[in-house]
């Protein structure tokens, strides 16, 4: 990657993204937000501050959609290119089941970064709420701005659904919308800058949220390729430098469209969208239906997605699809509604457009809700009059273009009377048809939108504090990414009577972290609950730690502010069913609940004398619910379960996987049977001189050093051991 300029990171997470030939409309997942992102990156890698734009995006392995999405890098252009990283399986999902799985996404981006992109990013921006949570996220881990774009926001979606007569659990049941809104509200506090396509979508959907006072908006039009979606006219003016290609799809299509038609030669209504029934395709068969004239002066074609078999879609696309098929023949619109089964977005759909613009016709988005309607700039690129709702994006559309009639899309009968009074009025077809052109190209076009993306991009960094001096993350805790991506040595110490116990060597000890900066992490990893670790790491005037793993591995944070690793937490859930166990050993009266701190999400603590019979009835009363667990009793009386995925030394491997930090490159310290676990393994085991005989047994293991000097002397004893900050 070039060291100068920006590199970039966007973030869409779900639906499929691939550069060549995008399959728009195949799902509710992948629609105009493919294209936008698409497009967006490849503009943003012709601008010249620009050094490298990677779209990050979910890789997927599945039989049902194409190899092209299990292709880990995809060039989209000299400086832009599609990332596809894994997360939750290799089967393709619809975007309400990546939730659980956003956590793993964060790790695995975090390899990326620290291994193939070779640098840290200088801004991140998410798109819709799983990529908002993702970027987030990052962002607050390297310390790098956060820019963010909604799409389509949940609360709107939820009022919407709620309207239309849903319940409260029914919505949630499909679309987890309380996850999503509750991301959506952190996301507009933490976000740097929130970039819209419209005013109204502030106004309607983003004023919506609790945080929305916090945020801060800019209005940023996205852009179209005028070079693929040029006017009508000019293929009949200049015919001979046409493309083969273009012809062909405009044969194809019209092959298509005349298999339906009985009057081919009539203008035509255009509605093209994904299969969702927030598009209002069923309004728009309505309107059509029930008005003789529009029937008699225009044929009606829906382009509603791709789909091969209706029955073996997703619920809202087979209800959507099997509706207008019902609504047809309710009607009996057969000869007058062509309703093809798929379509080549890169070729055929541009073609399209002008294909309607030469019959007179007029394009028809009757979306409910419209955030933008990148359709209707594309329609109006080729000089196509549009019909649209009169509800977000389309509003700001045709007060700039001024290219057609925003209607209520609940109404029918106004639906149908706007795209008669276009159709049957040639000079305002011709007025609409030139003033879109125009207005798109004053308004909508890629370098405009780039622009602007990179000039905002400039503000908010010279905004952010300045993480030239890595010390600066461990006085405030900000970007302890950027220190954890450039070291390549970490050490975990337990804290008492190893890290803590001889102030003269303690002192020591930090000098060499602090001289050693750019090369060593450390951090502590014991049974204490954060803030008590906090505590103790005071009363010895020891500075904040990069990493605390605590509460018996349960928790891993980062830096003074105690920022949390989301990606263990989502690791632990596995099979963990606290509540399961905490009903189960609540029943047994030799066990006494420990204080509230103690308890945590993923530790249950109790008190218990030391009794091998105790202990075997715990197991035995957990084993008989088939419960998942790991069990510790330490110091004759404290007993924690966790999850059998958790532990201290799971702890520091699953920091080793995460921030690519090879064992040997791990220093672990203890005194103490407690930390036997963690010192096993193939990290640079350190046992101090003052330890516990317990630990006696570990003598002669390979890669286990038992130092003679004590405390945190030993640990010093350690690094000159195994020459750690040389190597």
């Amino acid at each position: 990657m070039p060291p100068f300029g920006l590199y970039i990171q966007l973030f869409s997470i779900h639906g499929l993204i691939r550069g060549e030939s995008p399959e728009l409309g195949r799902d509710a997942d992948t629609g105009g937000q493919v294209k936008y992102v698409v497009e967006l990156a490849r503009s943003l890698g012709e601008h010249p501050a620009v050094a490298q734009v990677d779209l990050i995006t979910r890789r997927i392995q599945d039989k049902a959609v194409s190899e092209s999405y299990n292709q880990p890098i995809e060039s989209l252009s000299e400086k832009a290119r599609i990332v596809r990283i894994q997360c939750g399986g290799r089967r393709y999902i619809r975007k309400e089941l990546l939730w659980p799985h956003l956590d793993e996404f964060v790790d695995k981006t975090l390899k990326y970064i620290k291994v193939d992109a070779g640098r840290i990013p200088d801004v991140i921006h998410g798109h819709y709420a799983d990529g908002g949570y993702v970027a987030g996220q990052l962002a607050s881990i390297f310390g790098t701005p956060f820019l963010f774009t909604g799409h389509s926001m949940g609360r709107h979606k939820k009022t919407k659904l709620l309207s239309e007569g849903l319940s409260d659990e029914e919505i949630n049941r499909r679309y987890f919308i309380d996850r999503r809104i509750g991301v959506e509200e952190e996301v507009l506090k933490d976000a740097d800058r929130i970039i819209t396509s419209t005013a109204h979508e502030i106004d309607k959907q983003y004023a919506l949220y609790d945080n929305f006072a916090s945020a801060t908006f800019n209005i940023v039009p996205p852009g179209i390729d005028i070079d693929t979606f040029y006017p009508y006219y000019y293929t009949q003016l200049d015919a001979e430098s046409e493309s083969e290609a273009s012809r062909q799809a405009r044969l194809l299509l019209l092959n298509e469209l005349n298999r339906f038609w009985v009057t081919p030669d009539k203008p035509f209504i255009l509605a093209l969208c994904r299969p969702d029934h927030r598009k209002n395709i069923k309004g728009l068969i309505t309107a059509y239906a029930e008005d003789k004239e529009l029937q008699a002066i225009a044929n009606l074609a829906i382009f509603a997605g791709i789909r091969k078999d209706i029955g073996q879609m997703e619920e809202n696309e087979r209800n959507v699809l099997t509706d207008m098929l019902l609504q047809m023949d309710r009607y009996d619109l057969y000869g007058k509604l062509a309703i093809p089964k798929k379509h080549d977005f890169s070729t055929e759909v541009p073609e399209l457009y002008r294909l309607c613009a030469s019959s007179h016709g007029v394009f028809v988005n009757p979306a409910l809700v419209e955030p933008f309607g990148l359709t209707l700039i594309e329609a109006a690129s080729c000089g196509l009059p549009i019909v649209a709702t009169n509800d977000g994006g389309p509003r700001d559309i045709i007060g700039n273009c001024r290219n057609g009639i925003l209607i209520d899309p609940s109404d029918s009968g106004e639906i149908a009377r706007a795209c008669r009074d276009i159709l049957i009025d040639r000079d305002a077809w011709d007025a609409y048809s030139r003033s879109g052109i125009n207005g798109v190209r004053s308004h909508y076009v890629w370098k405009v939108h780039s622009d602007q993306t990179v000039d905002l991009i400039e503000k908010v960094r010279e905004e952010m504090p300045d993480l030239g001096d890595l010390g600066l993350f461990s006085k405030q805790g900000i970007g302890f990414g950027r220190l954890l991506t450039k070291v390549n040595r970490l050490l975990i110490t337990d804290i008492d009577n190893t890290l803590v116990g001889d102030d003269d060597s303690l002192g020591e000890l930090l000098e060499i972290f602090s001289k050693n900066r750019d090369k060593i992490a450390w951090g502590v990893a014991t049974g204490r609950c954060q803030r008590r670790v906090m505590e103790a790491l005071a009363e010895h005037r020891v500075p904040p730690p990069d990493i605390v793993i605590s509460s018996v591995g349960t928790e891993i944070y980062y830096g003074s502010e105690l920022l949390p690793d989301k990606g263990w937490s989502q690791h632990l859930s596995y099979k963990w069913k606290p509540k399961q166990i905490s009903e189960t050993l609540d029943r047994l009266d030799f066990l006494y609940e420990q204080d509230g701190e103690e308890r945590r999400d993923y530790k249950i603590s109790y008190l218990m004398e030391d009794n091998p019979d105790y202990l075997a009835r715990v197991h035995q009363a957990l084993q008989e619910r088939k419960l998942s667990y790991h069990l510790q009793f330490s110091n004759g009386q404290f007993l924690d379960i966790i999850p059998f995925r958790a532990s201290k030394g799971k702890a520091i491997r699953y920091l080793s996987y995460k921030w690519e930090l090879p064992l040997k490159a791990i220093m672990v310290c203890g005194d103490s049977g407690n930390d036997e676990e963690m010192l096993r393994g193939d990290t640079c085991g350190v046992v101090v001189g003052n330890y516990s005989k317990e630990l006696d047994h570990l003598r002669g293991l390979r890669r286990m050093f038992f130092s003679k000097k004590e405390y945190a002397a030993g640990i010093i004893d350690g690094i000159k051991h195994y020459r750690f900050l040389e190597n």
